[in-house]
């Protein structure tokens, strides 16, 4: 059973930076595609950045602007992503994405991706 935790979140002035990570257990971890996605009150679940089973490659969302980096370390089974000059909009739960049917390519889409998280909540205060 795969199972993944996030953590890291909190409440960060606009301008800052946070680093998530998502700890995963319960398959081979280098082989697939990971990505993260957030949700803001009130609408839909939105991706954020994925990157694929080796992490030879990634993707990110055209908001992201270069501000955000995803990466992965696979000998400790986490994904990361580290955020910089943090919006008030981006105020949103963040989820930790995995799937097993994909490796060396990603998705960015939320159908792909079969396991989830339980969510860390970022608040970007103006």
């Amino acid at each position: 059973q795969v199972q993944l935790v996030e953590s890291g979140g909190g409440l960060v002035q606009a301008g800052g930076s946070l680093r998530l990570s998502c700890a995963a257990s319960g398959r081979t971890f280098s082989r697939y595609a990971m990505a993260w996605f957030r949700q803001a009150p009130g609408k839909e679940r939105e991706f954020v950045a994925a990157v694929s089973g080796l992490g030879s490659s990634t993707g990110y969302a055209a908001f992201v602007k270069s501000r955000f980096t995803i990466s992965r370390d696979d000998a400790k089974n986490t994904v990361s992503l580290q955020k910089n000059i943090l919006k008030p909009d981006e105020t949103a739960v963040y989820y930790c994405a995995d799937t097993l049917a994909l490796n060396h390519t990603y998705s960015r889409t939320r159908a792909n991706y079969e396991y989830w998280g339980q969510g860390t909540q970022v608040t970007v205060s103006s």
